[in-house]
């Protein structure tokens, strides 16, 4: 009888243990990465708070920190809240360009947070050239094609004439 009640504290002891570390976690989304971001321009990004993956956390003031993987310098920018639960939005400019890690972290309730990078940051990721949503290149290439592909069709129609069959 004494090695059951023994063996049942045990059991209840580690019961206890396995179930306080359980919980107090939040998991932490970033809406973009700073793709096509160039040094000195502005990211803002939007960082979801979610208690266990479900609950928009309230009433937090997240820091999103940048950190250059060559110097080691580090920025931080702290986030506010958007209006929307357990959204917030951070107004991140990279000081100059390299490779960056992006960090937010949830030290503030319990485990978690958000570790990424690096991503590449250049001076002007555009190379000077203003982006153009309309595809012109594509365009001129297919429009190139037409008026090769109908002069040739005309070409060869202009040298083919049907002959007389005799009678």
């Amino acid at each position: 009888m004494r090695q059951v009640i023994t063996l049942s504290a045990l059991v209840a002891a580690l019961a206890v243990v396995g179930t306080a570390n359980a919980g107090g976690y939040a998991t932490v989304g970033l809406s973009s990465l700073p793709t096509g971001v160039a040094a000195g321009e502005p990211w803002d990004p939007d960082i979801t708070i979610r208690q266990h993956g479900v609950t928009p956390l309230e009433g937090l003031t997240p820091t999103l920190t940048i950190r250059n993987e060559a110097t080691g310098a580090s920025r931080n920018f702290s986030a506010s809240a958007t209006g929307e639960p357990g959204v917030y939005r951070a107004h991140v400019v990279f000081p100059e360009r390299g490779s960056w890690n992006i960090a937010v972290a949830t030290s503030w309730w319990g485990e978690g947070g958000l570790t990424l990078g690096p991503v590449a940051i250049e001076d002007d990721p555009t190379g000077g050239a203003e982006p153009s949503s309309f595809p012109t290149r594509p365009l001129l290439v297919g429009a190139a094609l037409v008026v090769v592909l109908a002069a040739v069709t005309l070409g060869a129609r202009r040298r083919w004439r049907p002959t007389a069959l005799p009678r």
